[in-house]
């Protein structure tokens, strides 16, 4: 039976239950559910093991329920908890964890969510709309100096003092509202021709400032050397640089910044080992058919017996 794909289509997914390299027996999750495309393949493979899935967002926990597996759970929470979660369920080892980071087609499509420049609705972004600050709230009540970090940080825009000042001077007349408020407010700024990539990266600065995504990230990283059982996988796919960057440098020394570790004989310190030494990409065939995938990294780690 051939999958639908309506909801999100995984991307790489054939080299990333290669890179779990998933035992029938083991214990795995899958942090970043989405629309279950990965998860419903991890299953496949199991016959006495188990897979947990987490996702904060309510229409992921929806998706949750086509699933019918007795081998099958789903948590609805932030990967950044990992941890805490899986010790309610019994569970302090497991044998692989794959994390798919960024945002899922339906998100993306779904105009109310106000992820995407494409539509017209309220500047919502949250990943888990129960709770939290929306991009709304971030673009009308923030210090301009504050904006001007957020937008040179995580939307790595060269004009990113100009973005904030437009925005700040903007909301002192009305507050800005919808995507079409904010898109109007810095059209001016937006560089000829390459207006879809300004709006780009504007879009996913609010988005990785609104979902503590870089933070979140790292607390989770940080928790994957403990749960994994020796000869557990990582495997993490990433779609830009500022998530890609702390991937490859926790898998490379075990820390964020700075050189690895190593003890009084020269021994390197560091609790994974990099099973590919370069980033995977998707092949040509899956791009032309699925142009997210361009941009995605994969990378596989291995704890040490």
């Amino acid at each position: 039976m051939e999958e639908d794909y309506t909801y999100h289509r995984p991307v790489m997914l054939s080299e990333c239950l290669k890179g779990l390299n998933i035992r029938p027996d083991g214990i795995y999750v899958d942090v970043t559910f989405g629309g279950g495309g990965h998860s419903r393949e991890i299953l496949k493979y199991l016959i006495t093991g188990h897979l947990y899935a987490f996702d904060q967002d309510e229409d992921a926990r929806e998706q949750s329920l086509r699933i019918t597996s007795p081998d099958f759970t789903f948590i609805r929470a932030n990967f950044r908890n990992i941890r805490k979660y899986l010790k309610v369920y019994g569970v302090s080892k497991v044998d692989g964890i794959l994390a798919d980071l960024g945002i899922s087609s339906h998100q993306i499509d779904t105009a109310e969510r106000g992820f995407s420049t494409r539509f017209e609705g309220e500047l919502d972004m949250r990943m888990n709309t129960a709770f939290g600050i929306t991009a709304q709230e971030v673009v009308n009540t923030r210090p301009e100096a504050e904006l001007h970090k957020i937008f040179g940080m995580y939307g790595e825009l060269k004009n990113a003092r100009s973005v904030a000042r437009n925005i700040a001077n903007a909301r002192t007349s009305a507050p800005i509202v919808t995507i079409s408020d904010l898109k109007r407010v810095l059209n001016p700024l937006a560089p000829r021709g390459k207006e879809n990539k300004f709006f780009a990266q504007v879009f996913q600065a609010l988005r990785i400032e609104v979902n503590e995504e870089m933070q979140a990230l790292e607390e989770f990283l940080l928790q994957v050397p403990e749960l994994l059982n020796a000869g557990g996988r990582l495997v993490v796919m990433s779609y830009h640089s500022l998530e890609d960057r702390p991937v490859k440098n926790f898998i490379r020394s075990g820390k964020f910044y700075g050189e690895v570790e190593r003890d009084m004989f020269g021994n390197e310190l560091k609790p994974l080992q990099a099973v590919s030494r370069k980033a995977i990409e998707a092949t040509a065939e899956e791009t032309a058919l699925n142009p997210r995938a361009r941009s995605a990294r994969l990378r596989i780690a291995e704890k040490p017996a």
